[in-house]
């Protein structure tokens, strides 16, 4: 786990690259395009990339907080569950303990989480391929706590409040077959997303889930091995679909950047737990 024998295969990095924040490794913004990862990587100061030929390239840098300088990073995990096994599995194993997503999803609950929205998960339906291999679908893919904490302090105030939500997600496999019942079971999905529906959950999406069980996963492997603090996770949503599967694009655009901010901010929130000695305790 200490990530000095581990050379990863997917991101082009070393332990050192992700080393940083009093050891708990740089903290990783982890979207699911490279788009969005470089898009992020623009509000860092002294960034360096590290080019992937799957285009997971890495970009480091640091953010400026009241707290202090923190030590940072983004990269794209992907599209799905297994994709996001190897990116993220490759971050923690270089020594990173602190990973957000910052993705998009689609409102379950459009009469009150609205397209522009977004959504803090605070715990993910297990509908994914990708953690069954890591623990039974009984056991629950739960967000960090102080990720959760960190993202309602800075969500309930400024400009973002009223437009954040927070609550459970549905982490699925399959887009058009799930959500958009484009399938021979068609009808089978379609009562599977009302009983979603109907419980509450409030957007559907497709990396959550397994992030979370990765996170639960290494923090008992590390607790094992006598280390603090676990590794801490994440998922900050844009809504960007509602009634209608897509939103026109300035509306999606328009999410996204709340989503971004909200990301932004809530690792701000950790940096100062941080340097309290709150974070990695």
């Amino acid at each position: 786990m200490s990530g000095a024998e581990f050379t990863p295969h997917h991101i082009s990095a070393t332990k050192a690259d992700l080393e940083g924040n009093q050891g708990r490794g740089r903290f990783v913004f982890l979207p699911g395009s490279d788009g969005r990862a470089k898009e992020i990587s623009e509000r860092f100061r002294d960034v360096r990339v590290c080019p992937s030929a799957r285009a997971h390239n890495l970009y480091l840098g640091v953010l400026d907080t009241p707290s202090g300088p923190l030590d940072v990073a983004s990269v794209a995990s992907g599209m799905g569950t297994p994709s996001l096994d190897i990116i993220a599995s490759e971050l923690i194993l270089l020594g990173c303990r602190v990973l957000l997503r910052v993705g998009t999803a689609g409102s379950l609950q459009p009469e009150r989480v609205h397209v522009g929205d977004v959504v803090v998960a605070t715990g993910a339906v297990r509908d994914d391929g990708a953690s069954r291999n890591y623990a039974p679908l009984e056991f629950p893919a739960m967000a960090g706590l102080e990720m959760v904490e960190g993202s309602r302090r800075a969500g309930l105030r400024g400009p973002l409040s009223g437009r954040v939500h927070w609550g459970v997600v549905h982490s699925k496999d399959s887009l058009f077959a799930r959500e958009f019942k484009a399938a021979p079971m068609a009808e089978r999905h379609e009562e599977y997303m009302g009983h979603l529906r109907a419980l509450g959950v409030l957007a559907s999406e497709m990396e959550a889930s397994h992030l979370f069980v990765l996170g639960q996963y290494y923090s008992q492997v590390l607790a094992q091995r006598g280390v603090s603090g676990g590794v801490l996770t994440g998922a900050i949503l844009a809504i960007i679909g509602g009634e209608g599967p897509f939103a026109p694009p300035e509306q999606a655009k328009g999410a996204v950047e709340r989503a971004i901010e909200l990301a932004f901010s809530t690792m701000v929130e950790l940096a100062g737990w941080q340097g309290a000695g709150g974070v990695g305790r």
